[in-house]
């Protein structure tokens, strides 16, 4: 049964923890071996999650009390992240976050979401009906990444 509760400082570790696996093992196929290090360092950061957690709407997911997954909405409508371990993808963990942080949203008042996201999950968020707006190159660390932004009518 999959449980969806706002994260707490206590999850810190095993969001990072997600942060970093998905990112090297899931990401590693779209993004050059230099690029995946530098974004995989932010699960390093350690008042930037707390930050976060403190400051945005930060959910995660649950299985048998082990955290599978996590998502967060920041400024209202910017759906800032999104991340499911890469033992637990496509089994419904990525749609259940999205569609509660959609709902997040919208209770906020806000008729549309938008998101920056990688190369690796475009396609999932256009099968979830999200828009490309634009593609464009995001620098993070001194690095380009190649990011679309992206957003869905709710």
């Amino acid at each position: 049964m999959i449980e969806i509760r706002e994260a707490t400082l206590e999850d810190i570790p095993f969001i990072t923890t997600i942060f970093r696996d998905t990112i090297t093992n899931v990401n590693a196929k779209d993004y050059s071996e230099k690029q995946i290090r530098q974004w995989a360092s932010g699960a390093s950061d350690i008042d930037q999650w707390k930050d976060r957690i403190a400051n945005s709407y930060f959910i995660v997911a649950e299985l048998n009390d082990t955290i599978v997954g996590f998502a967060y909405l920041s400024k209202g409508n910017y759906f800032d992240g999104l991340f499911v371990h890469k033992d637990f993808l496509r089994r419904g963990f990525g749609i259940k976050l999205m569609r509660i942080i959609e709902s997040q949203a919208l209770a906020e008042g806000y008729e549309v979401i938008k998101a920056d996201v990688s190369i690796t999950a475009l396609p999932f968020f256009e099968d979830q009906y999200y828009i490309v707006e634009k593609k464009q190159k995001k620098n993070y660390k001194g690095l380009a990444f190649e990011i679309f932004k992206v957003y869905k009518e709710l």
